[in-house]
């Protein structure tokens, strides 16, 4: 007897196997036992079919949508291993229309665009105070989108409200500084932007705020998205433009000596840009052979940008250096004996004489290497220079 229940409905089959097998032969008895088996198996299977098919058909529609829907919604239950498991829909299951747009977040129905606003075209704010209570928090904030907000708004501040907002720099850098290190490029790229406007506006005032945000932008003009690296480039250029040399020499020496090459590279060429705005006597005061140092230790750097920004640095400190000494005979005092005359006059004090002095011996020899090179190839073009016209 089997009883069965399928939607509510009862069935229920009854059938007694009517064979006698042989006593003589097992196998024969074994055969029409599974052939009954097998009948009534069959039997017992259309009849279910048959009757679920009619329950399903009397249905009303309402409830046939709603059983259809519940099956959707209901998860998978299984076991794997022997521990039950909940498995999600397969992600191929599509939903009607306006039950994906109810589960959408807003962030994904709308893609913000971040505009990049050049420091000529940016306008005043219209309430200045109101702005410099809330601009810590938006730079704080969780929102990249409120951050790059609030970064514009630093820059309108710096621009039209310097002195109102010089109070706040302690604040203000670090959070500049933490927007540059932020995944975002276009937040990157917002703190870079700012970060030339701040350069232009405090000048030395944040110099002594300046080794975090320095070695940021040296990173992100290095390694970071294209477009980053423009934007921290020229925010190192206005920073070598606005900054006193004599007070972002020191600064940047120490990031000659980094790890990363790149890194080196890039403070090689605001390097290289200071110390011209020296001037020779700056250069004197400075000192011309820390400075000739520091740009020897370049020369053998792995990257190419460093090497030549250190040629640069060179040429421009043995110019200083040969007006400053000029290749003239010492002054002799009428005490002093002949054989000391000769001596001055056979050692005059030259570029040579004073890379020699102040280097080892490889770094002497790989900097007059450059620098005479260097001196032959510009007194080659003025020589060619004055022919051309002669002729």
């Amino acid at each position: 007897v089997c009883n069965f229940r399928v939607h509510g409905v009862s069935l229920s089959y009854s059938e007694a196997p009517t064979f006698s097998p042989p006593r003589d032969s097992p196998v024969s008895a074994l055969i029409l036992f599974q052939q009954s088996v097998n009948n009534l198996f069959t039997q017992v299977t259309s009849r279910m079919a048959t009757n679920t098919l009619k329950d399903l058909n009397s249905l009303p529609l309402t409830e046939k949508m709603s059983e259809c829907k519940a099956s959707l919604a209901k998860p998978c239950v299984g076991k794997i291993n022997g521990k039950s498991e909940d498995r999600p829909l397969p992600s191929s299951v599509t939903l009607p229309p306006s039950v994906g747009e109810s589960e959408k977040p807003e962030a994904e129905k709308a893609t913000v665009e971040v505009e990049y606003i050049e420091s000529e075209n940016l306008d005043n704010v219209d309430d200045a105070n109101a702005v410099l209570k809330s601009v810590l928090a938006g730079l704080d904030s969780k929102d990249w989108v409120s951050v790059c907000d609030a970064l514009n708004n630093v820059r309108r501040l710096s621009i039209f409200h310097k002195e109102a907002m010089v109070h706040m720099l302690e604040k203000v850098i670090p959070l500049v500084v933490k927007s540059l290190k932020n995944p975002r490029s276009a937040v990157c790229k917002t703190a870079c932007m700012t970060s030339a406007d701040i350069f232009s506006a405090y000048n030395d005032h944040i110099t002594d705020l300046l080794d975090s945000l320095l070695t940021q932008l040296l990173l992100k003009s290095s390694q970071d998205k294209r477009f980053v690296c423009e934007a921290a480039e020229k925010a190192l250029t206005s920073m070598t433009k606005y900054v006193s040399p004599t007070l972002l020499l020191p600064k940047l020496q120490p990031c000659l000596k980094n790890r990363n090459p790149r890194i080196r590279a890039k403070a090689s060429s605001c390097f290289s840009r200071s110390v011209p705005r020296l001037g020779v006597e700056g250069i004197k005061e400075y000192g011309i052979d820390k400075l000739v140092q520091a740009a020897a230790s370049q020369l053998s750097d792995q990257l190419p940008e460093s090497r030549e920004a250190a040629r640069i640095v060179l040429l421009e400190l043995q110019t200083v250096y040969e007006k400053a000494h000029p290749l003239i005979k010492p002054e002799t005092s009428s005490s002093s004996s002949p054989e000391e005359e000769q001596i001055s006059e056979a050692e005059p004090i030259t570029w040579e004489n004073f890379c020699q002095s102040k280097l080892s011996a490889l770094s002497a020899q790989a900097v007059l290497r450059v620098t005479n090179v260097l001196a032959m190839t510009a007194r080659e073009g003025l020589v060619t220079t004055g022919s051309s016209s002669t002729s």
